[in-house]
């Protein structure tokens, strides 16, 4: 199966389909014909009609635009009627404001992944995947807490399919999208344009996983081929020291250091130690497998029939600051221009 064929036919449906991830993917699918249909699912008509006016390609016969909340399930009922294949992007995923609104963050990611699991099943969609982030891993922050949840509940999702099979529900984690709305780059160039004589940086020891809009399209597409439901990818992406990002961007503005803000940790991590054990190594990816299989052999040998990925050693934890890959000022500065 390719990328081609994977989505031939079919029906996509994007949830918080109007954010970075969202229209990238949509532009993927629209530019190289790759499925019947489009949806654009999210709650938000401005953005969606911010969507249709910044591109023409936004205007395609094939793309729809569906007004609705995942935390309504009746409204996801009726957009998932004839949908094959679903992307699982819409959360809500500012730290600051998770920790002063816990309630609606739980609203959003929980509740609201449990409505997409339930009409995925009872609308016989195909595919899901749910979008993830590094943060979710030893969470010390609610939006950590409450995607760790969304991660959980869609590996377990796959229990309750029946005898049919499907839909196969898995989730993709992965580091700080480069430019994505909300992160740290157009806010440093928002700040430089107005004036800002210094860059502000938490700690001068911070890493971050680091991978661009377009790299992680091809990867939730690589996914959608490769998943039998329940697995967690994870691709193998390079570092970042975020000084040197902030030196890549503009070299002769002096930085100044404001600390760690609350809920956000000096490294990130997307493989635990506790994970490591139940998952596997492949050329450019990582597979974290159920721990349900852990248990039994039966349905583990099932599943990774065909499979050639190599456990991890013992005590492997995937950090941003032991990654043996890292990105330096220069590839940065070119990946920021581009």
């Amino acid at each position: 199966m390719t990328a081609n064929s994977i989505f031939k036919n079919h029906n996509v449906l994007i949830t918080g389909g109007t954010g970075s991830f969202g229209q990238a993917f949509a532009r993927k699918l629209l530019q190289e014909d790759m499925c019947n249909k489009v949806i654009i699912f999210s709650r938000d008509e401005w953005k969606q009609w911010q969507m249709r006016q910044s591109d023409p390609l936004f205007n395609h016969p094939k793309i729809r635009y569906f007004l609705g909340d995942v935390r309504d399930a009746k409204r996801l009922a009726r957009a998932f009627n004839e949908v094959h294949t679903v992307v699982h992007a819409a959360a809500l995923k500012q730290v600051p404001a998770a920790e002063y609104n816990p309630s609606e963050f739980i609203n959003t990611n929980v509740l609201g992944a449990m409505n997409v699991i339930d009409a995925a099943i009872d609308c016989k969609v195909e595919r899901v995947i749910s979008l993830s982030t590094d943060k979710a891993v030893n969470p010390v922050n609610l939006y950590g807490a409450t995607k760790l949840c969304s991660d959980k509940l869609f590996v377990a999702g796959n229990s309750y399919v029946g005898a049919r099979g499907f839909p196969r529900l898995s989730v993709v984690r992965y580091g700080n999208v480069s430019g994505s709305r909300g992160s740290i780059v157009p806010l440093w160039r928002k700040m430089l344009q107005e004036g800002a004589t210094h860059l502000p940086i938490t700690d001068a020891r911070m890493t971050r996983f680091w991978i661009t809009i377009d790299q992680a399209v091809d990867f939730v597409v690589k996914c959608f081929i490769e998943m039998r439901g329940g697995e967690i990818f994870v691709p193998k992406i390079p570092s970042i020291r975020i000084e040197e990002l902030a030196k890549a961007l503009s070299p002769n503005t002096p930085h100044e250091y404001c600390g760690i803000r609350e809920g956000e940790k000096l490294h990130e991590l997307m493989i635990s130690v506790e994970d490591a054990r139940h998952s596997l190594e492949m050329d450019d990816h990582y597979i974290i497998l159920p721990e349900a299989f852990t248990s039994d052999q039966i349905k583990r040998r099932k599943f990774l029939d065909g499979r050639t990925g190599k456990p991890l050693v013992e005590g492997f934890a995937y950090t941003s600051d032991t990654n043996s890959e890292w990105l330096n000022i220069e590839t940065l500065r070119q990946l920021i221009e581009e």
